[in-house]
């Protein structure tokens, strides 16, 4: 488990603004989404970061799949 811990401590941090920014969402729907725990964060003192694993993964459950169609001749 200390790989697991390193790895957390050397992924990059994003802070709330910057995380509403690349991910199209508002800035108080991030929030909710932290007070909710829909959304993973860290907190030093006052200031709220979030790891860009998190915007990758919100990202994600935001695409839809896409249907491949294979030749069908």
């Amino acid at each position: 488990m200390a790989t697991k811990h390193l790895i957390q401590s050397i992924e990059r941090h994003i802070r709330v603004e910057e995380f509403a920014n690349r991910s199209g969402y508002a800035i108080p729907t991030i929030r909710k989404k932290i007070a909710r725990r829909e959304i993973a964060y860290r907190k030093v003192g006052r200031i709220i970061t979030i790891p860009e694993s998190e915007l990758v993964r919100l990202l994600g459950e935001l695409r839809e799949p896409v249907a491949l169609q294979g030749d069908r001749s």
